[in-house]
């Protein structure tokens, strides 16, 4: 899963960025607002999950959060205020918020919160995933091949997820690069041909034929 971070406290920031990324995450951050709304605009397909702070410079969490949503994009979004008051919850969420949490708070609460929109997809998605004799359970987070365990990284996890929900499409780099890593990583690293190598091997460990076939000078493609 891909989140954007619009934060500008810089403690909290760099806090949540490295919770999340140990937990498997790719994490993009950025403290402005402006900078925060045209980010979403111009990558609205990008992000599984917007975490916006509420007072930010430039622009404020409620013009984002409401243009964002004029805009027809529906990813969700949490956003994080320092406002308790029952009229700054019901504006929050008027103004297209998913939900909201109120600072202090502790990580454990934060991806809670998370998984529950998580959860939310805009569209009906299956709880486990069948491709061939692959299964996979995001909840769970384990994968079957011919009812066989097979253990993977978080990257690699998160890849086939990515496979899985486009069976029998032609998947390009730049595609798998944008939603599983951050923009620090250079669109000519060699990243994601390292991870589908790891995954095709251990994919091939307990299953017959390797269903996950390259397409040369495109990416690649899980066959159903």
């Amino acid at each position: 899963m891909r989140v954007l971070i619009i934060e500008d406290e810089e403690k909290l920031a760099e806090a949540l960025t490295q919770g999340l990324t140990q937990k498997g995450y790719a994490v993009d951050t950025l403290s402005d607002g402006e900078k925060g709304y045209t980010r979403i605009l111009l990558h609205r397909g990008d992000y599984d999950l917007v975490i916006l702070d509420l007072m930010l410079p430039g622009m404020n969490g409620y013009d984002i959060c409401t243009g964002v949503r004029k805009e027809g994009i529906t990813v969700p979004i949490l956003i994080l205020t320092a406002r308790n008051e029952n009229e700054t919850k019901v504006k929050l969420l008027l103004s297209g918020a998913d939900d909201y949490l109120v600072k202090p708070f502790s990580f454990d609460e934060l991806t809670a919160r998370m998984h529950a929109l998580l959860r939310r997809p805009a569209q009906a998605l299956p709880e486990v995933l069948t491709v061939g004799d692959i299964t996979l359970n995001p909840a769970e987070r384990t994968v079957y091949r011919n009812g066989n365990p097979i253990p993977l990284t978080l990257k690699e996890f998160g890849m086939l997820e990515y496979f899985m929900r486009r069976p029998n499409q032609v998947v390009n780099r730049e595609d798998i690069l944008s939603h599983l890593w951050d923009f620090n990583y250079a669109s000519f690293s060699n990243v994601v041909d390292v991870h589908v190598k790891n995954l095709r091997n251990k994919l091939g460990k307990d299953g017959g034929d390797n269903i996950l076939e390259t397409v040369r000078g495109i990416g690649y493609r899980l066959r159903d």
